[in-house]
This record gives C-alpha cells, structure tokens and sequence, in this order.
C-alpha cells in the first residue's frame, strides 16, 4: 500500500475514534519536511443546538491532522475554514 493511502486511512480512523461525527472526507494531504498535514472534512452535530436541547443539525466542519513519517499524529485542530488554507498558513 502506498504511503499516502496509509497516511489517509491513520487520519480517518483517529478522527472517528476521537470525534463524534457522521461523515469523514480526507480533502488535503501534503508532506513537508517530514511532517504530514491532512485537511479532513467533517460532518457533526451542531452542539449550540444539541446545548438547547434543539433538534441536532448536521454541520460541516474541518480539521487539520499533522503526523510525523512514522505516522504518529503529533497534533490536530479544528480550522476556521478551509478557504485559502495555505500550507504557509497552518
């Protein structure tokens, strides 16, 4: 398997493991200087609405995993946005 597939699946399978959410897309990957960034796109429920006790609301979300080449996440954030996300950026 390629690195990059292996890469993806790490990212998908931690995400699900530690967020609550529907739908997991991988949208970005890029390697720099050994560091792996990954941008995936999430779909969770609303937790305004859920804090209300509201009918839930899916709403999409973004995160950023980094990894290092052994494929340990070092780290992970909720983004902002995704628009101009610049590998500079982040």
């Amino acid at each position: 398997m390629s690195k990059i597939i292996e890469v993806k699946n790490t990212v998908l399978r931690f995400l699900k493991e530690n967020i609550n959410c529907y739908d997991l897309t991988v949208i970005k990957i890029e390697k720099a200087n050994e560091v792996w960034r990954v941008v995936a796109e999430v779909y969770e429920d609303d937790s305004f609405l859920k804090s209300m006790n509201l009918p839930s609301k899916k709403i999409r979300l973004f995160y950023m995993v980094k990894m290092d080449d052994n494929l340990e996440i070092t780290s992970f954030e909720r983004l902002n946005s995704f628009e101009g996300l610049d590998s500079g950026d982040q």
